[in-house]
């Protein structure tokens, strides 16, 4: 056995499937819309060559870098999210009664589809009958905002459904690095004197800052390539004031048939997300990495 494994060529072939499967499904895509951003086509008939012109008309198109903004205000908005999310592993990881319970409550987001939940949403921002603004009322607000009708707030308001829709997913992965600190380490600050604030902020988190890293990274880049739930609850309005960037390709490829500006946004989108996923980790990065 360790005679076939050590052979180069048997190696190549156990991995050659899964490199035509990523190559296929990954990298295939991405040298296409980079190919078809070249080109001036409405996605059906003759491809003509334009060269670079859609990649220079998107750096000057002022409704992509609005996009753009949109989208780097969820991903900020994401990152900070993390804490509460973080807070919130650290209460269910510790001896309280009622874990159990909330345990099973903050599953229930992944559980449902982003159009189920954009449709749950829509119904609670509704102006007339909706929950919150029915609670507005109730507590003597007569004139509550138009939540995704009014320009200067929709943004912010479709960012509480996102937070509420992956809230199960980052709290689980921190979870679960919480319950993986062996209960040695705890007990010895505890022996120390140690109070519970302190072993939070001295011990836990130290030793899941590798974990924290990968999260935001995560978040950053489910962000900025974000699209279901703004299209379904706004569709990028009103007038752009939710449009983000995987949105705006979108509609440029489907909705206007421009589907050569179209896979140009889509690259260019590629590219921001890849520099910013570099960024974040040299900023992130430390010499000394905690081991336990």
């Amino acid at each position: 056995m360790h005679k076939v494994m050590s052979n180069k060529w048997i190696i190549t072939l156990y991995l050659l499937p899964a490199f035509l499967l990523i190559a296929v499904l990954i990298f295939i895509p991405l040298i296409l819309s980079g190919y078809y951003g070249l080109m001036n086509w409405d996605g059906i008939g003759i491809m003509q060559f334009i060269g670079f012109e859609n990649y220079i008309q998107a750096l000057q198109d002022m409704k992509f870098w609005s996009s753009a903004l949109h989208s780097f205000l969820l991903a900020a908005f994401s990152t900070l999210s993390l804490i509460v999310y973080l807070a919130v592993a650290l209460i269910l990881a510790s001896k309280i009664k009622g874990t159990n319970l909330l345990r099973k409550i903050y599953l229930i987001p992944m559980l449902l589809s982003s159009v189920a939940i954009a449709q749950l949403w829509i119904k609670v921002y509704n102006p007339t009958n909706g929950m919150l603004n029915s609670i507005l009322m109730a507590i003597g607000i007569e004139n509550p905002p138009e939540w995704l009708a009014d320009p200067s707030i929709v943004l912010f308001a479709i960012f509480i459904p996102i937070i509420w829709q992956y809230a199960g997913f980052y709290i689980l992965i921190y979870y679960a690095a919480l319950k993986n600190i062996p209960d040695t380490v705890i007990e010895a600050a505890k022996i120390d004197g140690a109070t519970p604030l302190q072993i939070a902020l001295k011990i836990k988190l130290p030793l899941i800052m590798n974990v924290f890293k990968v999260t935001i990274v995560l978040a950053v880049v489910g962000s900025l390539k974000y699209f279901d739930l703004i299209y379904v609850m706004t569709g990028g309005g009103p007038n752009g004031a939710s449009e983000v960037m995987a949105s705006y390709m979108y509609k440029l490829a489907f909705s206007s048939n421009d589907f050569g500006y179209g896979s140009a946004i889509g690259f260019l989108l590629l590219i921001i997300t890849l520099i910013v996923t570099v960024i974040i980790r040299k900023v992130t990065a430390t010499k000394e990495e905690i081991e336990y």
